[in-house]
């Protein structure tokens, strides 16, 4: 029997050589090529990040699109998801595709779809793909790259060079390069690396280099998994912020220039109060069911619309696609803009984020405060609890049937059920508990006055809920 293959929020995920293998990958491809086949699509862009085995399968789907007759641009190189997706616009293609497992496990690889828009499929089409897979790819033998080659069915395609234009052309990097101090990147191993090498060279490095096995640590940007970066923009004055990227640099994580963590909330905050208030831009603020509800404030503090979604960037791109969207986002890092493609993009947003102090001449610090000032001091913190399954289907079922009343000295007065379970704690603080779609974990988050309370309550909803 053929190995199932759903796709999550964020793509179709596997552990390599386990289920993610040439010959899944082989009917994920085939798929595909089906779905353009039928909607009378005639050209891809592929494109793989870092990971094991990357050109191996970005030839494999090649070869599979290429059995179809469907032309394809691939990568020379490893590149980011933002990369592939511009790619597609650039090139007026039909779809793009990224190998990539973005966040996960450096033992994870996986398969992302990008619509001619520049951004994430749209839920109703990932579905149609995803109906299409096979039991087993039906083609007995596939083209090799030479003879797709030939007939001009395999391009080779420098999208991380298309990439740097578009960002030169957008951003004052000259005013960023003229500013105080510098910043400390981390790429965590990913496919950011050699892009922040040419557009900001004088800055400090870290995981800058390609290994696959980035030491068994999962590329996400989060603050337990970058102590190294705070450690070194902590220590030295010369730096005045540290960015970093997860694997496909489609999400972000930063410093100040103390070594605190800013986390994805805090970013978009900052984000939409450069883009409206000092850039004179409007437009709807769209963010999912886990962030925090100030940036919902400070919408209603400006007069702009704002829209709520489940968690999963693609709904956000579903709305950018059709709506005049100013500023959109998601608590795993994924931020999205005005004037850019409807796609997350961690390199774009650490840049308009440096631009912003650039032009003010205000640290991050400073930026933080001025948000502050317009919604008032919150923190937020996350628990990934990797429990059995058993336990992880009794926790959803007691959320279902609303069993808990109060996680330790906190009475829970409502709950919201979008997409998980947000419990409402009075005093703008909030639990919220949610399966993960991407990874075998649990998610637990907290929004309240400071992390040290955040972390009480964290620890209050575990000790109620196992």
């Amino acid at each position: 029997m053929a190995t199932p293959i759903k796709f999550g929020t964020d793509g179709w995920r596997a552990i390599i050589a386990d289920d993610y293998t040439v010959e899944n990958v082989k009917r994920v491809a085939e798929a595909t090529a089906r779905y353009m086949r039928e909607r009378r699509m005639k050209r891809a862009v592929i494109g793989y990040d870092c990971r094991f085995g990357g050109q191996l399968f970005a030839d494999i789907t090649a070869r599979v699109l290429g059995a179809y007759g469907i032309q394809c641009y691939v990568g020379t190189g490893f590149v980011s998801t933002p990369m592939v997706s511009l790619g597609v616009v650039k090139t007026k293609s039909d779809l793009g595709i990224v190998i990539t497992a973005s966040h996960n496990p450096p033992a994870y690889n996986g398969y992302k779809l990008k619509a001619a828009y520049g951004g994430p499929m749209v839920p109703a089409e990932i579905a149609a793909v995803e109906a299409l897979i096979p039991e087993t790819c039906t083609l007995s033998q596939l083209p090799s790259v030479a003879e797709l080659r030939e007939k001009k069915r395999y391009v080779d395609a420098d999208l991380e060079t298309m990439y740097l234009r578009h960002v030169r052309k957008n951003f004052d990097l000259k005013a960023i390069k003229a500013s105080a101090g510098r910043l400390a990147y981390d790429a965590m191993y990913g496919a950011g690396q050699n892009a922040m090498r040419k557009l900001l060279p004088r800055s400090v490095f870290l995981r800058c280099d390609w290994n696959p096995g980035m030491h068994g640590q999962a590329p996400e940007p989060i603050h337990r998994n970058l102590q190294a970066l705070s450690e070194l923009v902590r220590k030295n004055p010369k730096i005045v912020a540290g960015l970093a990227n997860d694997g496909d640099a489609d999400r972000i994580g930063m410093y100040d220039e103390d070594g605190n963590f800013v986390d994805s909330h805090h970013l978009l905050l900052i984000l939409l109060l450069y883009l409206h208030r000092y850039k004179g831009m409007s437009g709807k603020v769209v963010f999912t069911f886990s962030v925090t509800d100030k940036l919902r404030k400070m919408a209603e503090v400006f007069g702009l619309p704002y829209a709520i979604t489940p968690v999963g960037f693609k709904y956000i791109a579903e709305i950018m696609t059709r709506e005049d969207v100013l500023v959109g986002g998601e608590e795993s890092g994924g931020l999205a803009v005005k004037g850019h493609i409807p796609e997350r993009d961690g390199i774009w947003m650490g840049l308009l984020v440096l631009e912003f102090m650039a032009k003010t001449g205000k640290t991050i610090k400073g930026l933080v405060q001025e948000v502050y000032d317009v919604v008032g001091a919150f923190a937020f913190d996350r628990d990934d609890l990797h429990i059995t399954e058993e336990q992880k289907q009794a926790v959803i079922a007691a959320c279902r049937s609303r069993q808990y009343n109060a996680f330790g000295p906190y009475r829970i007065q409502s709950v919201e059920d979008l997409d998980g379970w947000k419990f409402h704690l009075g005093n703008e603080r909030w639990v919220m508990i949610r399966a993960s779609g991407t990874e075998p974990v649990l998610r637990v988050y907290a929004q309240g006055p400071d992390l040290a309370e955040c972390r009480r309550m964290l620890d209050a909803a575990r000790t109620t809920m196992l």
